[in-house]
């Protein structure tokens, strides 16, 4: 994989689908979904102008999952509701090992900082929940969910100032791909047009009563795109390495400090496309704190229309 300048066009319709010759989500679709993946061992390579990154993970699944990520049948992994002509589905990556290292490049930078950065954890998992129209199997909005499970990591203060320098290479980039997928955002959450009912459409222990179907949607539905990282326990160690780099520290007793952080139940979640003073009541961590806070931001949104409508 290679960093790019410009963010690319949307990818359109699923490959999957126009390869079998339909344009709706169809028997080509849920024969793919259903399938399960095993890889002994996949590598990654990543390559930015700053720097180049690898990720090796080891004993990946990939398979299908109820709303309540237990595999089951086929037909409780997704929920098709024919009013809103909206479906469901539910996937779930696992891994027994991976590994991230990441090294600096040559980019012509005269600061030295080219410590490489590795990370190693054990099991962990993703899980991915997306929300598609079946009229063109285009992605309406998405859930990423990445957990983790105890993670033990040892940086040295010229690794973190290499990791601050990844980022700022990064975040030009991210920059202008949020600004595409926001600028492209009004027009993916448009309500579909309800499509004619098949015989696909009803959900596995649901019946055909589009009241139930429409409250099982309800129920597991994604109002909009968000990403998740949850790491049960985090032991960060940061240790000052600046000794090896001077000559005859080490002999005059010059050590370098350390510090230990350490996290419990560390969680991040990011909703790109929210809108300030939307209400936020399906957010995955929501609590009443957040509803004073939706009150003053949307206090501020009126006073910021407010001016601009005079100007």
């Amino acid at each position: 994989m290679r960093t790019c300048e410009e963010p690319r066009p949307p990818n359109g319709q699923s490959p999957i689908a126009l390869a079998a010759g339909q344009s709706e989500y169809g028997f080509a679709e849920k024969v793919v979904e259903g399938m399960f993946i095993v890889v002994n061992s996949i590598t990654i390579k990543i390559h930015s102008k700053a720097f180049h990154a690898s990720f090796e993970l080891w004993q990946l699944q990939g398979y299908s999952v109820n709303p309540n990520w237990q595999q089951s049948d086929l037909r409780l992994t997704r929920i098709t509701d024919p009013q809103r002509g909206e479906v469901l589905t539910f996937k779930e990556l696992t891994w027994q090992t991976l590994r991230i290292e990441a090294d600096a490049t040559d980019n012509g930078d005269h600061d030295p900082v080219t410590t490489p950065l590795r990370l190693i954890t054990n099991q962990g998992r993703i899980q991915i929940s997306l929300k598609r129209r079946t009229k063109d199997c285009n992605v309406v909005a998405s859930k990423l969910m990445f957990l983790l499970d105890d993670l033990l990591w040892v940086l040295t203060d010229s690794q973190l100032k290499a990791m601050m320098k990844y980022a700022e290479s990064l975040s030009e980039a991210m920059e202008k791909s949020a600004q595409q997928r926001k600028s492209l955002a009004p027009e993916s959450v448009q309500v579909s047009e309800p499509c004619a009912q098949q015989s696909w459409s009803q959900p596995f222990g649901v019946g055909p009563n589009a009241s139930s179907i429409s409250q099982y949607f309800d129920k597991h539905d994604m109002k909009e795109s968000s990403y998740h990282l949850l790491i049960s326990r985090l032991d960060l160690h940061i240790c000052d390495d600046s000794h090896t780099r001077e000559s005859g520290a080490l002999k005059h007793g010059m050590l370098g400090g350390a510090i230990q952080l350490t996290f419990r139940r560390m969680a991040f979640d990011y909703y790109p496309f929210h809108r300030a003073g939307d209400a936020c009541k399906h957010w995955v961590r929501y609590s009443e704190a957040m509803e004073t806070r939706g009150q003053w931001a949307k206090k501020l949104v009126g006073e910021f229309q407010s001016k601009i409508e005079k100007l």
